[in-house]
């Protein structure tokens, strides 16, 4: 390795190292405010939050090694720029293409080590951090109540509107299910307020609740008589609700029986995945296809034909030809069957769009970490002659230029995925997008940054504007002194 090439390729990794280091400080820091609620208040020991952490830092590397790559080729190259290291450069014969010849090698090694990241690294990280999340969880039910949607906790399911006080204790809008021998939930509780009460040294835990009906299903012996649900409803003032919390408390934080999200699987993985939920997906449309086929009786119409010799006078309507009471009789069977037919049809398709969304999503976690390693690439090619271009250094200038490029390269990907998952568009072109749009703009700006033009050519906008106002007469032409 030449002299030049060191000199370029260590002043690189210097700030390459420092800026990921203060991102992915900054990241965490953000991950601790964002998990903090699973984290606080439930007498962990640093060792447990120290491994929390650890677990979930892999995820952000696709976040933050991109970024470091873009603001530290923008730094590097515009302080060569603004220090006339270039200019001495190019006046020795050496090219800019040259000059990033050193670290064109360290970025593919990157791309390619964070492809390997991305396909074993990660996953096994996010297998570790789910199932500690779960476990954290159980260390305190009241911390694991989500508002809004149902919650399994010991002998009852729980929904709750909101969360108030000291460790979220306060609930509105309860509503209970609780958990029978018998097969389905046929007690309801249904509560304005509630209130967790229980100690760090007892088992019990009780739930408090003020103003609410109690609801029990009746299941009598006469199945007749179950059609009509009947249900004995009772209301109190206050209501309490003792919870035994042993099997809660009694958790093993290193257990592992997570194990179902695109995001703990590799490549190999995911594509057996994708697979299978594709055959099941087209299992399910052609069930559903013949399904509908069946409802229609057309079977039974062709097998109970029999055509007649003579032709008979058809009435202005079909129904004209029988009876009033016939008539009615056809038209409630057809629009029950209809009915039927509509309601099937709008079940099965929100089914088939659920399994549709979780087809695409397998898909775009699949393609995410190819994505990775070709987005460090582009994005150098982004940042080196774009710092070149602005010869600014620094964390000022070349830090509002890569947050600005870098959340419009984010944001591109974060919509497109998103229309991907509702099927809006393909999961390979929302996850390639945004780095497909980067790959032109790193092709121009490289070429700019060569031939030594600026970042835009504005001598091309404005003369064309220029000759046709001199046209028409709204600007004169400049005279010449002899």
């Amino acid at each position: 390795m030449k002299i030049l090439d060191r000199y370029i390729l260590t002043s690189y990794l210097k700030t390459f190292f420092s800026v990921f280091i203060i991102l992915m400080f900054i990241f965490v820091l953000q991950t601790i405010w964002l998990y903090i609620g699973e984290l606080a208040g439930k007498d962990l020991d640093v060792e447990v939050i120290l491994k929390f952490l650890l677990y979930f830092s892999p995820k952000l590397v696709p976040l933050v090694l991109p970024l470091t790559i873009l603001l530290t080729s923008i730094m590097t190259f515009g302080n060569f720029a603004e220090n006339y290291e270039f200019a001495a450069m190019k006046s020795s014969g050496i090219s800019l293409q040259r000059a990033m010849r050193s670290l064109t090698v360290f970025i593919l090694l990157v791309s390619f080590t964070a492809f390997f990241f991305a396909n074993n690294v990660i996953p096994a990280a996010e297998y570790k951090s789910i199932n500690l999340r779960k476990n954290i969880a159980k260390l305190k039910p009241a911390m694991a109540i989500t508002e809004g949607v149902f919650n399994d906790i010991g002998t009852i399911n729980i929904k709750v509107a909101e969360k108030s006080g000291d460790n979220g204790k306060y609930l509105d809008d309860v509503i209970i299910h609780k958990k029978g021998n018998k097969r389905g939930n046929y007690t309801v509780i249904k509560a304005e307020k509630g209130e967790l009460l229980g100690s760090t040294n007892s088992e019990i835990l009780s739930l408090i609740l003020e103003n609410g009906n109690y609801y029990d299903e009746i299941q009598p012996s006469d199945y007749s008589k179950r059609r009509d649900k009947p249900f004995a409803k009772s209301y109190f003032k206050e209501y309490t609700i003792n919870l035994d919390l042993s099997d809660f408390n009694d958790v093993d934080l290193d257990e592992e029986s997570y194990s179902n999200t695109q995001g703990m699987l590799n490549i190999a993985e995911l594509q057996e995945s994708i697979d299978s939920f594709s055959n099941s997906y087209n299992l399910k449309r052609e069930s559903f296809a013949k399904n509908m086929y069946n409802r229609t009786d057309f079977r039974s119409i062709e097998s109970n034909l029999e055509p007649s010799d003579t032709i008979k006078a058809v009435k202005n309507t079909v129904l004209e030809n029988y009876n009033t009471y016939d008539a009615q009789q056809i038209v409630n069977l057809a629009l029950g069957s209809v009915n039927g037919s509509l309601s099937h049809i709008n079940i099965k398709k929100a089914e088939l769009k659920n399994s549709n969304k979780q087809l695409n999503k397998f898909e775009i976690a699949m393609h995410e970490k190819y994505v990775l390693g070709v987005a460090c690439i582009i994005l150098f090619f982004v940042g080196a002659p774009l710092g070149a271009i602005i010869r600014k250094g620094g964390m000022g200038l070349p830090m509002v230029v890569a947050i600005l490029l870098f959340l419009t390269y984010h944001f591109i990907g974060i919509f497109a995925k998103n229309s991907a998952e509702d099927g809006s568009i393909s999961p390979f072109w929302a996850t390639w997008l945004s780095t497909l749009i980067m790959l032109p703009l790193g092709v121009y700006l490289t070429y700019r940054a060569t031939t030594d033009q600026g970042l835009f050519a504005f001598d091309n906008i404005i003369e064309p504007i220029r000759k046709l106002l001199k046209k028409a007469g709204l600007i004169k032409a400049k005279s010449k002194i002899d």
